[in-house]
């Protein structure tokens, strides 16, 4: 999750202060709220981006192939339209397309950014370069 808001409030008459923090999930868009005594400690996950080159994607079964950069092909990721939870987001839908519409056209090199925090992984942009 990403933190777009944090509140504090006073201490009560048999308790502590209380943070209310406000969060986006990275992977969903979701909106997510969570209420904890301010002087307990949180985890904070590590984010990863990585750019890989992006080889093939199936627009039917949503599989993308992609190039890492020891010459090996990672074929456990999808097209950001395909998702466990939710609904795709619009900008899901706009870089799927994009994705496709550069391959199809197949004049650049196509590269994606993969966010990966948490034991998931998901395609966030794309990249367009000159072959």
């Amino acid at each position: 999750c990403k933190c777009v808001e944090v509140s504090t409030s006073k201490t009560g008459k048999h308790g502590h202060a209380k943070a209310h923090i406000v969060a986006i999930d990275i992977f969903t868009g979701k909106k997510l709220e969570d209420l904890c005594p301010s002087s307990h400690n949180l985890d904070v996950p590590v984010v990863v981006k990585t750019e890989y080159q992006v080889m093939d994607a199936n627009a039917d079964t949503g599989e993308v192939t992609l190039l890492m950069e020891n010459g090996e092909t990672k074929e456990d990721l999808n097209l950001p339209t395909v998702t466990k939870i939710g609904e795709p987001t619009e900008d899901d839908k706009k870089t799927a397309d994009e994705i496709l519409k550069a391959l199809a056209d197949g004049t650049k090199t196509v590269s994606c950014i993969v966010q990966a925090a948490c034991g998931e992984e998901k395609i966030i942009a794309c990249k367009l370069s000159d072959n």
